[in-house]
């Protein structure tokens, strides 16, 4: 999916919301664990209450690799059922690893499973993101600023040369590897004040930003800060939407949950005259 195709699909569906597809055996309906795959069939109900106001899909290939086999099959089975919507679909991987090694987890996430952007670790440098560059159509999505407790370790590091912190470091350096119709970065919603200041050095880039609705991120902070002339962001929530009923309503809870957001996302694209 080009640059121009993300943004004429946000302003179909009047909506920047992904639903991360973070799905736990422990967590979902325990009716559904009578299915022959619980995992395919949770994600099967949550996309079709869904897919209609949801920009993007991203699972988090922790949830199905940590299941063998069994969880590749699920999926698998996910992103091809996702195949026949119009959405934008994300494996969140966060590889990154010397050459040849992320030439094959591209070829994993880009050929065998057709995702459409991948999230990576820059941390390796240059050769350990530019397989994954080498996709037309497809996106790199760049660790730069996470919304976890840890990120404080060394991400916020300052550089006392530059006077940069770590994560600028990596927005700068890492916009000579790609470009914004190729390259994203994660921002944490928790961290949206900050967003004014990325904006100074990636203003026509994408932004992935999780953290909003389980989390505590506010939607209207990481708009305030973060939103450019094409949106230019994709807002995710996992746990607030997919699992906000334990019971056999959980497929129309969440695309209730997901509706009130969308509904606060189309406000705010009205806003910026973006629809």
């Amino acid at each position: 999916m080009t640059k121009k195709e993300l943004f004429k699909l946000i302003q179909q569906k009047r909506s920047f919301l992904c639903i991360g597809l973070d799905t736990d055996l422990k967590k979902i309906p325990q009716h559904l664990l009578n299915e022959e795959d619980p995992i395919f069939a949770f994600n099967k109900a949550i996309i079709d209450a869904t897919h209609d106001i949801t920009l993007a899909y991203k699972p988090n290939i922790a949830f199905y690799e940590s299941l063998g086999a069994k969880g590749w099959i699920s999926l698998e089975k996910t992103i091809n059922y996702l195949s026949q919507f119009n959405v934008f679909t994300i494996a969140d991987a966060k590889r990154g690893d010397i050459g040849n090694t992320s030439a094959l987890y591209a070829r994993a996430f880009f050929e065998n499973l057709s995702f459409d952007a991948v999230t990576v670790a820059p941390y390796m440098g240059s050769d350990s993101v530019s397989p994954f560059l080498g996709y037309e159509n497809k996106w790199v999505i760049l660790l730069a600023l996470t919304s976890n407790k840890g990120a404080f370790d060394f991400q916020l590091i300052k550089n006392k040369e530059t006077n940069r912190q770590l994560f600028e470091e990596v927005l700068e350096t890492s916009g000579n590897w790609g470009n914004s119709e190729n390259m994203m970065y994660v921002v944490g919603a928790t961290k949206a004040e900050m967003l004014a200041d990325i904006r100074k050095i990636i203003p026509d880039h994408f932004l992935l930003v999780p953290g909003v609705g389980a989390q505590g991120g506010s939607l209207d902070e990481v708009v305030k800060y973060g939103m450019n002339e094409t949106c230019g962001l994709i807002v995710n929530s996992s746990r607030g939407i997919i699992y906000a009923s334990g019971e056999s309503d959980f497929a129309e809870t969440a695309r209730q949950n997901a509706l009130e957001l969308q509904q606060q996302m189309e406000q705010h694209l009205m806003d910026h005259k973006i629809v």
